[in-house]
Parts: C-alpha cells; sequence; structure tokens
C-alpha cells in the first residue's frame, strides 16, 4: 500500500523502488514540445494539467483571513535514499512522520525540490522550492511547500547534497539519516489552498500548505541543484480562478 500510494502521489516517472510510471512510457518536459504548454495533450491521463481548473502552483495573493489551526508535525521518521529522477532530486523518508491537518492524520513519503520556486508569494519568486509530500490512508494528498532564499548555508541540505545523484536513474542510500525537521522554518504559519499536483497527471485536490516563514540556502547549494538538473523544474504560475487562498 505504501508504494503504491507513492506512485499516485508523485506523477514522477521511477519514483520509489522504481517501475512507477504515470501516463504509460509517455515522456514529458520542462520545455519544448513536450513542456508544460503540451501536458495535457501528451496523454489522456494527462488532460488535468490543461482542463483543470484547481491547478498548481499559484501566486498566493489577494489572501483571506481564516482560523487556520496549528499544524501538527510528527518528524521522528528518517530520510534514508536520495535520488535522482531526471525531473528532480527526491528524498524518501521511512513510515513515521505525520502531518495532522483537518484532524486527518496525513504519512510523509517524500520531499522535492524546484528550482526557481514553483509558487510565487505576492508576485515574488524564489530560487527553490521543497515539496514536503503527505498522503493518507485514501490517498489524499497534503502538500507542505517551503521556500529558500539565497543566504547561510542549509545544515540540513547540506547533509544530503553530499549524497546527491548527478545522473538520471541514480539514487544513494543515506549514510546520514535526518528527519524533516531541518527543512521546517520555527515558524509554522502557512498559506493554504486547493490546487493540484504540479506535474502530469496534474491530479487535483491537493491541499497545499505553504509555509510564510522562509528559509536560506548558500548560493553554491542552490547552484548544487540546477547544475544536477541542468534546467529550471519549475511549472509555470496557473490561474487562480475562484479559488480562496486561505491565512
Amino acid at each position: 500500500m505504501y508504494h503504491v500510494l507513492i506512485c499516485l502521489v508523485l506523477g514522477l516517472v521511477m519514483v520509489f523502488g522504481g517501475g512507477c510510471h504515470t501516463g504509460g512510457d509517455v515522456h514529458w518536459e520542462y520545455s519544448g514540445d513536450k513542456g508544460p504548454e503540451h501536458w495535457g495533450t501528451l496523454d489522456k491521463s494527462f488532460e488535468m494539467c490543461s482542463k483543470g481548473k484547481n491547478q498548481s502552483p499559484i501566486n498566493l495573493t489577494d489572501f483571506i483571513e481564516a482560523d487556520l489551526k496549528p499544524l501538527k508535525f510528527n518528524t521522528a521518521a528518517f530520510a534514508r535514499e536520495i535520488l535522482n529522477n531526471g525531473h528532480t532530486v527526491q528524498v524518501n523518508f521511512e513510515k513515521g512522520s505525520k502531518l495532522t491537518v483537518d484532524t486527518i492524520d496525513f504519512t510523509l513519503l517524500q520531499c522535492h525540490f524546484h528550482a526557481p520556486s514553483e509558487h510565487h508569494m505576492n508576485g515574488k519568486s524564489y530560487a527553490m522550492e521543497a515539496h514536503l509530500v503527505h498522503a493518507d490512508d485514501m490517498g489524499n494528498l497534503a502538500v507542505v511547500a517551503v521556500m529558500f532564499e539565497p543566504g547561510s548555508v542549509n545544515p540540513w541540505l547540506e547533509t544530503l547534497w553530499k549524497q546527491m545523484p548527478k545522473e538520471q536513474g541514480e539514487r544513494h542510500s543515506l549514510s546520514e539519516g535526518s528527519t524533516v525537521r531541518g527543512i521546517l522554518p520555527n515558524d509554522r504559519d502557512y498559506y493554504r489552498y486547493n490546487g493540484s499536483l504540479t506535474t502530469p497527471p496534474g491530479t487535483e485536490g491537493v491541499r497545499w500548505l505553504v509555509m510564510k516563514t522562509t528559509m536560506t540556502a548558500s548560493e553554491e547549494q542552490i547552484k548544487m541543484f540546477e547544475q544536477v538538473m541542468h534546467h529550471p523544474n519549475n511549472r509555470p504560475i496557473q490561474p487562480t480562478n475562484a479559488r480562496m487562498v486561505l491565512k
């Protein structure tokens, strides 16, 4: 079941344990004739990328005041694997870490990165963005987004980047396990909206929880990720439509 959830969640090729594909063997990219503006026509299972009304990412603005309950994180589980799937660098976690939202427990599956950021806040783009992907027992998704700005060295990334796989399909076991706590800001205030996966198949119904407080990473750390990807791996901003962005 855990493997099935990961395949459902990511919308990425060869994600966890190998053999997890979306849209059969359909190849997609971040530019050219297989880029974001064409995702919806590459395969029937990708149609939501062009037809959906609640797509992600968005520019977070025009906020609605709301009584957002504090997010409850249990960050007990350790990161055990880092991989390069050609679309991002991803860190897989042991089972055990949970996020409680709407009284529902979501299990942390993995985190991955985009540079530059996918979401904007009040029109501002950030150097890098991390997505902490969680799923409940029914496969419903909650994703915590953390923005990074250039600044001081990030100790959590420093440990991971030592073993960053540079080639597509390459993966490494992490000898120095760490919890996801190191990537979360101390101030856990957040924005919330309903959206989608930011990669094919663009599945909607994702709870997006975007941290208001940014983290820092050194210019070198950000550059290392960009060099491994060889190209920007952010989907362009999508229309907000009638959605509310809560704060």
